[in-house]
């Protein structure tokens, strides 16, 4: 047996020890003592820092709409991370990231400035990037890894017929609008169409779930250890190639520089 393959089955036997011994006992302490309760969709007023995200979101569609001006600069997810492949396989997801759990993305964020000097406001961040959706597209139904996590959408290039651009979580179904908050709970099943024949491009946020000390320390490890997975690395490793191949400099900043406690 080779050294490389040797070191994938301990990290893979890392992963489920991990799994089995810290994983889900964290998660049935993050679900019995969550502050904002348990819910396929939260109001945003119950999260006060909102409003100052919802109040700059003309500043970032300004600068979203100059990184559309060059598409073919921005991957689709699948090209990013290949565990999107369940969801999608061509082009009508594409992603550009900002945070993936708590690693800057160091060249996209000096990109998008007023973005990121926003996004790193919000208490608890750990993933960012925008997530633009092509005209008649869909996406399955699929969840996500852990409920450590709540999960945030910003509109910002919302269809004319927006109530045929919308996402179900669990039997609750939503859409959204521009300038606008929608805040769910992944580990809901979930579903997106566009049934529409234009974009849809929303500010796709990841951000700790509102917890007590202290299982939010433990809350805060369990993540920690997850930006570490191999999940993870894929894709700051495939930004930072895909920014060297489209000339645009340097990606991944394995450092965490963004405020990961309160709520």
């Amino acid at each position: 047996m080779n050294r490389h393959m040797s070191v994938k089955l301990v990290v893979k036997a890392a992963n489920l020890s991990f799994y089995r011994i810290l994983y889900r006992p964290t998660e049935w302490l993050v679900r019995r003592f969550s502050s904002v309760g348990l819910h396929p969709f939260f109001d945003p007023s119950e999260f006060g820092w909102i409003p100052r995200i919802e109040a700059g979101w003309t500043s970032m569609r300004d600068e979203l709409r100059a990184l559309l001006r060059e598409r073919e600069r921005i991957p689709s997810f699948h090209e990013l991370s290949q565990v999107q492949l369940k969801i999608t396989r061509d082009d009508k997801w594409k992603t550009y990231w900002l945070y993936a759990c708590g690693r800057k993305m160091g060249e996209n964020c000096r990109r998008c400035p007023e973005t990121t000097r926003l996004i790193e406001a919000i208490p608890g961040i750990k993933t960012a990037f925008f997530s633009i959706l092509a005209a008649r597209a869909h996406l399955p139904e699929h969840t996500g890894p852990y409920a450590g996590v709540l999960r945030y959408h910003l509109g910002l290039i919302v269809p004319r017929q927006k109530e045929a651009c919308r996402i179900r979580v669990g039997s609750d179904v939503a859409h959204w609008e521009e300038g606008r908050s929608v805040v769910f709970d992944d580990t809901y099943m979930h579903e997106v169409w566009n049934d529409t024949d234009e974009e849809r491009v929303v500010l796709f946020v990841d951000f700790a779930r509102p917890l007590s000390f202290p299982v939010s320390m433990l809350n805060d490890a369990v993540i920690w250890l997850f930006s570490r997975s191999g999940y993870i690395q894929e894709i700051v490793e495939n930004v930072d190639e895909w920014n060297r191949q489209t000339g645009t400099g340097t990606a991944g900043e394995p450092s965490m520089t963004v405020r990961t406690s309160g709520t």
